[in-house]
């Protein structure tokens, strides 16, 4: 007994067609936050690269020892030609990241500044409560 199998060249071609995935190459890329924590004895150092952003499109919060960084991204791009519009790109994109730190944070004396898409971060850490022996009487 032999197994026919029917053989047609268009199925083929059209196999997968329409679940290729669209090359947008010359889109930006959504915003990537990389981070650098460092620990010093009374401070913590933290460097985040936010290539493409604003600084006011920048917002760190800070409570307790949880330290959360959110940076949003607009781009837009319109190339025209006369009056014609021949291409409009538009990207609107969101990074967030939080992490937890061994010691909780001095806000009252955190200090932040952003240059050349990088965000550098002073955070003392908070004295630590002393524990105190209580003497029965």
């Amino acid at each position: 007994m032999s197994n026919l199998t029917r053989f047609d060249p268009l199925d083929d071609f059209f196999r997968g067609f329409f679940v290729r995935p669209v090359d947008m190459s010359n889109t930006p890329e959504a915003p990537a936050l990389k981070l650098d924590v460092k620990e010093k004895e009374n401070e913590y150092l933290v460097h985040a690269e936010l290539p493409g952003i604003k600084k006011e499109d920048i917002h760190v919060h800070i409570e307790g020892n949880q330290v959360a960084i959110s940076a949003e991204r607009k781009h837009e791009k319109e190339v025209k030609e006369g009056e014609r519009v021949l291409r409009s790109e538009r990207y609107f994109g969101k990074v967030a990241r939080s992490f937890q730190l061994m010691q909780e944070i001095d806000e009252d004396k955190a200090v932040a500044r952003f240059v050349d898409g990088v965000l550098e971060m002073t955070l003392p850490k908070k004295a630590a409560a002393s524990a105190r022996r209580l003497s029965i009487g």
